[in-house]
C-alpha cells in the first residue's frame, strides 16, 4: 500500500472479526514500529503482545474507551522504558512515532486497530502497571487494540489550510 494510501484512509477500528492474527502480521508490525525516530536514537519502547483473554477482557476495566478489546483478539501495550532514555521526558514522543508507525503497518497488512490511551492518567498507568506487572521504570503509554477489521475505513482528506502558518503566526 501506497504511504499516502495508507496515511488518508488509516481510520481507528473499534469491530473485529473472530479471526486470529498472525505470529507473522505480529512481527512485522513491531518492526515497523521499532523503526520509528527517536530523541538520540535511544528506542526506550518496550512492547507487550496480549492475546490473553483474561488480559484483553480485563482492560477496558482500567480504561473504559478501551472496550473494543473484549471482541478483539490481539492488543499491544506500548510502553515507555526510562532506563533506554537518552533524553529525558522524550520517551512519550519516541514511543508515540512507533506508534504511529505501528498503526500504519496494521493498516498496510488489512488488518485494523485504534489506539487507546494510558498515559497521562495516572489511574489508567497503575492499572495497566499491575495487569502486566511492569517494572517501577517501565510506564504505559497506550494500548492498541488489534484485529481483522469487521468495518471499512474510507479515504478522506483533512488538510484545513487555515492551520498552516508560514514564518510565523
Amino acid at each position: 500500500m501506497d504511504v499516502f494510501e495508507a496515511i488518508h484512509s488509516r481510520r481507528s477500528i473499534r469491530k473485529y472479526e473472530e479471526k486470529t492474527v498472525s505470529e507473522e502480521d505480529i512481527k512485522d508490525i513491531l518492526g515497523a514500529a521499532m523503526m520509528a525516530p527517536s530523541a538520540g536514537n535511544a528506542q526506550p519502547w518496550q512492547f507487550i503482545v496480549v492475546d490473553d483473554r483474561e488480559k484483553l477482557n480485563a482492560a477496558p476495566d482500567i480504561n473504559e474507551y478501551a472496550a473494543m478489546a473484549k471482541k478483539a483478539p490481539l492488543g499491544i501495550l506500548v510502553c515507555g522504558d526510562l532506563s533506554l532514555e537518552k533524553y529525558a521526558g522524550y520517551w512519550v514522543q519516541d514511543c508515540s512515532a512507533a506508534i504511529q508507525n505501528l498503526l500504519l503497518a496494521t493498516h498496510a497488512k488489512g488488518l485494523g486497530a485504534v489506539w487507546t490511551g494510558i498515559h497521562p492518567i495516572e489511574e489508567r498507568v497503575q492499572g495497566f502497571k499491575k495487569l502486566f506487572n511492569l517494572p517501577e521504570q517501565v510506564i504505559p503509554l497506550g494500548f492498541i487494540v488489534i484485529g481483522h477489521p469487521k468495518q471499512e475505513s474510507k479515504r478522506k482528506d483533512r488538510y484545513k489550510e487555515e492551520r498552516v502558518h508560514r514564518n510565523s503566526w
